[in-house]
């Protein structure tokens, strides 16, 4: 008797520790892909420089911009949490144009924020009490509209989370279960999930629950960690066997002007070894 009440008790530690990491109600949960193990057929990869900037440029631009060093550009492409919600550059069209001149697209969702998100312009878009269910909502949402864009399936969708106060564990432990529902949807429905944020918030605590086992983890880490030369597997806050290898962006500055064909823009700076889109 007194065995069968040690072995509930440990059965029931373990339900409420899973609780807390917010495990999901029921299903298998999928591994995170992050050490040693290459990417299936479908999925195409790019090794090189990347520029992100909050306005999709026209194409004239982008044709211009073919005279830079950079091969791929990131798009804020959807989500309740864009900073320029208004794309007017943006439609399938422009996919297709960009793809044709040889750019690789970096297809960034800014959704839901975390509950205590550091950025005040961000917090009129924080995650509410359903962490799981909104996290799968906007998991759809990025998967269809990815799709209207022309991003077939094994392409890369970058959940976009801005810096939070990780250390907060209520605050952590729901943006957590959030972003497990978001990849794990993203996963179901055939498209490769990412995770891009802060590498001192949000990519140190993905890294913290990836050494802790937890499941439904982004595939890919997009870290920011600016004023610092760029690298991919020197991120103090990642072990070297994490995320490896083709499965890292690094941000390594922001909100810098650049100048290329006669069109300036403004723009973060990123050296990439990752997934991009595939668009037909």
């Amino acid at each position: 008797m007194r065995c069968r009440k040690l072995m509930m008790g440990l059965v029931l530690a373990v339900a409420l520790a899973s609780l807390a990491m917010g495990v999901p109600p029921t299903g298998a949960a999928s591994r995170p892909e992050t050490e040693g193990r290459g990417w299936a057929a479908g999925v195409s990869t790019f090794r090189g420089w990347a520029f992100d900037t909050c306005l999709a440029p026209s194409v004239d631009t982008m044709r211009r911009w073919t005279a830079s060093d950079y091969q791929a550009v990131g798009v804020y492409y959807a989500g309740r949490g864009r900073g320029c919600q208004r794309q007017p550059s943006l439609t399938r069209g422009w996919m297709r144009a960009v793809r044709g001149m040889g750019w690789k697209v970096l297809p960034l969702y800014v959704g839901s924020q975390s509950p205590c998100v550091i950025a005040q312009h961000k917090r009129d878009v924080r995650i509410g009490r359903h962490p799981w269910r909104e996290g799968t909502r906007e998991g759809r949402d990025a998967a269809r509209k990815a799709k209207a864009f022309g991003m077939q399936r094994d392409s890369p969708l970058y959940l976009d989370m801005e810096s939070y106060a990780h250390r907060n564990k209520q605050c952590a432990d729901t943006t957590l279960a959030f972003v497990r529902a978001w990849d794990r949807e993203v996963r179901r429905l055939g498209y490769v999930p990412g995770f891009y944020s802060s590498a001192s918030s949000g990519v140190r605590h993905m890294e913290t629950a990836r050494r802790a086992g937890v499941r439904d983890l982004p595939s890919v880490m997009w870290f920011a960690r600016w004023h610092t030369r760029p690298h991919l597997y020197r991120e103090p806050v990642l072990r070297k066997n994490a995320w490896h290898p083709e499965r890292r962006i690094h941000q390594y500055a922001g909100n810098v002007r650049e100048r290329h064909g006669g069109r300036t823009l403004k723009i973060d700076r990123n050296l990439v070894h990752a997934p991009v889109a595939r668009i037909r």
